[in-house]
């Protein structure tokens, strides 16, 4: 019930851009721009250290500034609208991956129970929602397949060396129960809204592995800047994240 009276309060009143906080638009066209990293569009990043059994994954935007205000308005104030943004920005990083032709299946990682209760939304699967229908207005058959769970609770990650993420969030997803049926033969892409350490795709990969299902690659709206490959050295500066 939350969400849906979010929605209807940003039907009927002011707002103002989530990106730059421009008067009476929810997101203006410049920070649509930044979002599309002024139309260079998606690319591969790599955290650093980069842990084994990473797939490759591809980002829609660095995160900082106006991407990093828009994904927090989206995730933490409840602004839904901006998923519709989000998933187009989420659409081009999984065509970066040119997995199987066939349909693709977009695996959002899951969020813990208790945050998707206090926020009354799942953002990554709004947003994995909103990637899906883009993909398939463009051409490219896709659907959201969201099998992941947290099979045990996890610290938060907030102030944890890359080791210590890894070592937080190992074992603690799986596939739920009869699912796996779901994924044979299938060209399953992770997605998550942000990526720092890569610790958690990691161990999403891991737990889709597991159950028998094929990893093309994974999918975010945003990485650190230092991340993407041609954007200059990498940082070990991480934001707060997975």
């Amino acid at each position: 019930m939350q969400g849906v009276w979010r929605e209807l309060a940003g039907l009927v009143l002011p707002v103002d851009c989530a990106g730059c906080g421009r008067p009476r638009t929810e997101l203006c066209a410049e920070c649509r721009r930044v979002l599309a990293r002024d139309g260079r569009g998606a690319r591969r990043v790599r955290p650093w250290p980069e842990p084994g059994g990473l797939p490759r994954v591809w980002a829609g935007a660095p995160y900082a500034d106006e991407v990093r205000a828009v994904l927090l308005a989206h995730k933490e104030r409840g602004a839904l609208r901006l998923a519709g943004p989000l998933g187009a920005v989420l659409a081009g990083a999984v065509r970066g991956l040119r997995a199987d032709s066939g349909q693709l299946l977009l695996v959002p990682v899951p969020s813990a129970r208790r945050s998707v209760a206090g926020r009354g939304h799942d953002p990554v699967r709004r947003i994995a929602l909103a990637a899906a229908g883009e993909l398939r207005r463009t051409g490219t058959g896709a659907r959201v397949l969201a099998v992941l769970r947290q099979r045990r609770v996890v610290a938060d990650q907030a102030g944890l060396s890359a080791r210590q993420r890894l070592a937080n969030v190992t074992g603690a997803l799986e596939v739920r129960a009869g699912a796996g049926r779901l994924l044979t033969g299938r060209a399953a892409v992770l997605v998550d809204d942000l990526v720092t350490t890569g610790a958690t795709l990691t161990e999403a990969a891991r737990a889709v592995t597991a159950a028998g299902g094929r990893v093309a690659g994974a999918a975010v709206v945003a990485a650190p800047k230092g991340a993407f490959e041609s954007d200059g050295a990498r940082i070990e500066a991480l934001p707060r994240g997975k």
